[in-house]
């Protein structure tokens, strides 16, 4: 007798007093429980209506095929063939998902294509509206002074026009192969010159170090937003230049402890400043307004913006002047470094990293030219050729944005810094040989700088620390701690004045403060 739920013969034998029917006992137990009702006749049937058959054990005829070999060879064969036909059943249908996906990534990679041309169409067009917007105002001031002045005294005229390439961009000639002889000339001459090199007697030593203090203080931006970013320094003329977030350039004669001039024209912060080594009355700044300005001084003292650059399309965050003063590179949150000109202004490349970062935060020549350095928001110090604009090396091993970094007068060290600390790299061997922790870790190291001859190294962070710099192997020693007197507990550059005889900081208030021997100052306070 068999079951009449399975139609095979029960294990556990149960009948139904109401139809007399034979189940299986945990099939029709489960059946009761989801329905409630005979499956046959559609009764009500309870567990009580069920009576259990004691039977002997049932053994399960075998099939006739399994009686003999024969049978059971043929029964092998149709099982082998339904797993055959299975197996090439399963292998269609993953052909087919293969087919699906490789569809489906094909989309995706076109859509990606068509979103970074859209991007970039979308970007070219708002850079084409903003240079008609600024030769339209330029064209009308020209119009109502009549008169065609070189330059606008409050620093808002735009660039000079430029060719356009055939699609409406700017031409970027290249570096061409002279101006790569100037630069292959320039690094021989400062390769021997460094071979010859010493330490000048009037350095000033570890000892003048230890007693440095706060012997000056000069509020030179304004106090509804307060803090310096960068500031730089002309070692000969003792000026100092500084870039704050109040949108204006400062350039202070140290000297005589007063403002030089005030140079506004940026509409938002100046995250970056150099002054021309060669040249003390030209001085290149970069803004967070994506643009960057060429400021030129006059016999009366007055800075004018001489030029507007307008290559990147978002913040830039660092220049760094080439050894020859004649070129000069930008750096910028738009994933790219541009090589420019300085007589003419004129970007000669952009280079763009395709490696996938978010933009770069610093830049930095090596001394003897040849060689970039880039800081990266994701923690990467990238170095360049600068002749071929290929990316040689990278260093990881930072956290957070690389905010500032500088080349040893030696050649053989870059110091970089990030929320961190300080990371001490090894250029002929390409590694990381010393570390120096942020002293607060809630606070980043905003600055990193080595003194002129290569003998100290400043780092700025919720202190100022200044260490003594030897080789690979030796100890670095912390020789001075300067503290930060803003009260904000963050200073955000340091740099040495003219052989170390000072220390200038910017922090996130208004002032620049001198650190230097006591009794040393040459000016009163402001």
């Amino acid at each position: 007798m068999n079951c009449s739920i399975s139609g095979e013969v029960p294990e556990e034998p149960v009948v139904s007093k109401q139809s007399g029917l034979l189940f299986e006992k945990r099939l029709i137990e489960r059946h009761i429980s989801d329905y409630a009702k005979c499956p046959v006749t559609g009764e009500p049937l309870t567990m009580d209506d069920i009576v259990p058959i004691k039977a002997g054990k049932i053994v399960k005829p075998r099939p006739v095929q399994a009686a003999s070999i024969p049978g059971m060879i043929g029964m092998f064969q149709n099982e082998w063939d339904s797993l055959m036909l299975s197996n090439f059943s399963l292998e269609q249908q993953l052909h087919n998902a293969r087919q699906e996906l490789s569809h489906a990534l094909y989309q995706h990679d076109a859509a990606c294509r068509v979103i970074a041309r859209l991007k970039k169409e979308r970007d070219e067009a708002r850079y084409l509206l903003a240079e008609a917007d600024e030769r339209q105002r330029s064209i009308s001031g020209a119009t109502g002074n009549a008169v065609h002045a070189p330059a606008l005294s409050n620093g808002r005229r735009a660039a000079e026009e430029e060719d356009l390439g055939p699609d409406a961009k700017r031409a970027r000639p290249g570096i061409s192969t002279d101006t790569i002889a100037e630069l292959t000339d320039c690094n021989l001459e400062l390769s021997q010159q460094r071979k010859k090199r010493t330490i000048p007697s009037t350095l000033a030593s570890i000892e003048d170090l230890e007693r440095y203090t706060q012997i000056s203080s000069y509020p030179l931006h304004k106090t509804n937003k307060p803090g310096i970013l960068s500031f730089d320094i002309h070692y000969s003329k003792d000026i100092i230049a500084t870039g704050g977030i109040d949108t204006n350039a400062v350039v202070f004669d140290r000297s005589s402890g007063q403002i030089v001039s005030t140079l506004s024209g940026h509409s938002k912060k100046v995250t970056s400043i150099k002054i021309v080594p060669q040249d003390d009355s030209l001085v290149i700044t970069t803004s967070a307004d994506k643009t960057v300005r060429l400021w030129q001084g006059s016999e009366d003292g007055n800075y004018d913006c001489k030029q507007v650059l307008r290559e990147h399309t978002a913040e830039v965050q660092a220049v760094t002047v080439h050894a020859t003063n004649k070129y000069f590179v930008t750096a910028s949150l738009d994933d790219s470094w541009c090589f420019y000109d300085l007589s003419s202004g004129r970007c000669l490349t952009q280079v763009t990293d395709s490696s996938g970062s978010e933009g770069y935060t610093s830049a930095a020549f090596h001394p003897d030219g040849l060689i970039l350095g880039t800081g990266t928001t994701d923690a990467v110090v990238k170095i360049w050729d600068v002749k071929t604009q290929v990316n040689v090396a990278k260093f990881d091993g930072h956290t957070g944005p690389v905010t500032a970094m500088s080349f040893s007068e030696n050649g053989y060290f870059l110091a970089t810094a990030a929320h961190d600390g300080v990371k001490l790299w090894d250029l002929r061997k390409l590694k990381n040989f010393r570390s120096f922790p942020s002293p607060d870790p809630d606070t980043p190291t905003n600055y990193v700088d080595f003194d002129h001859s290569g003998s100290y190294l400043a780092v700025a962070s919720s202190d100022i620390r200044v260490y003594q710099v030897a080789s690979v192997k030796s100890e670095w020693n912390c020789i001075k701690t300067l503290p930060d007197l803003s009260g904000t507990g963050k200073a955000t550059c340091a740099k040495f004045g003219p052989d170390a005889k000072y220390i200038a900081v910017g922090s996130s208030d208004r002032n620049l403060r001198i650190f230097g021997l006591p009794g040393d100052d040459v000016a009163p306070e402001s």
